[in-house]
């Protein structure tokens, strides 16, 4: 059993939260396959990871895995479903099936109410939206750093077709999001997320 310090630390460190979303090779694999931004996100996503292991107190560290269906790059079991970043020992991995990461989870077991959640990850306007919109109704702070959050182009059916780059996609739900309460920083405050607060 681990000594009382560790546990208080552990506890401790459980109040700020780094909630690792759907960072898959699939995704994150070149474009068309994967996001257009997938070649930046990768540098962006390695770099914050290592922001908080690399902290004086770590926050805990979440890893997220989606299970697509069959067919999709997801799909469990395949080369794309495979996490890109190998969680370390204490860094639990929740899988699931739904947009939103504590829907049928475990993951609401693992962060306590008053944490502080940083949430990055894949993709902006389905996983990250609807895990950020249930961390604030759970009365969560939800931070959201630009640069480190993506999604595919979408092809618009409706009012003439036409495509929506995943740029505008990302800026727009990063709009909708800080409206709800999210806070939005970006890949220059990294040093202080973890470490100068």
């Amino acid at each position: 059993m681990p000594a009382p310090d560790a546990l208080a630390d552990s506890e401790s460190n459980a109040r700020r939260v780094l909630l690792c979303l759907d960072i898959q090779a699939g995704v994150l694999s070149a474009p068309p396959k994967g996001v257009p931004s997938a070649n930046t996100l990768r540098q962006n996503l390695a770099a914050v990871l290592a922001a908080a292991r690399g902290a004086s107190q770590p926050p805990l560290i979440i890893h997220v895995r989606n299970a697509g269906d069959f067919g999709d790059v997801d799909e469990p079991s395949s080369t794309g479903w495979q996490l890109v970043h190998t969680p370390l020992q204490n860094e639990p991995v929740v899988d699931k099936r739904k947009n939103n990461a504590f829907a049928s989870t475990k993951l609401g077991d693992l962060i306590p109410l008053d944490a502080e959640i940083v949430i990055v990850g894949l993709q902006s306007d389905f996983s990250v939206r609807a895990t950020c919109s249930a961390a604030l109704g759970r009365g969560n702070e939800v931070l959201l750093i630009h640069g480190a959050h993506g999604t595919y182009d979408r092809l618009e059916v409706l009012y003439g077709g036409g495509i929506t780059p995943a740029a505008q996609i990302e800026e727009e739900i990063e709009g909708e999001l800080q409206e709800a309460g999210v806070h939005l920083l970006e890949m220059k405050d990294l040093s202080a997320i973890f470490d100068d607060r």
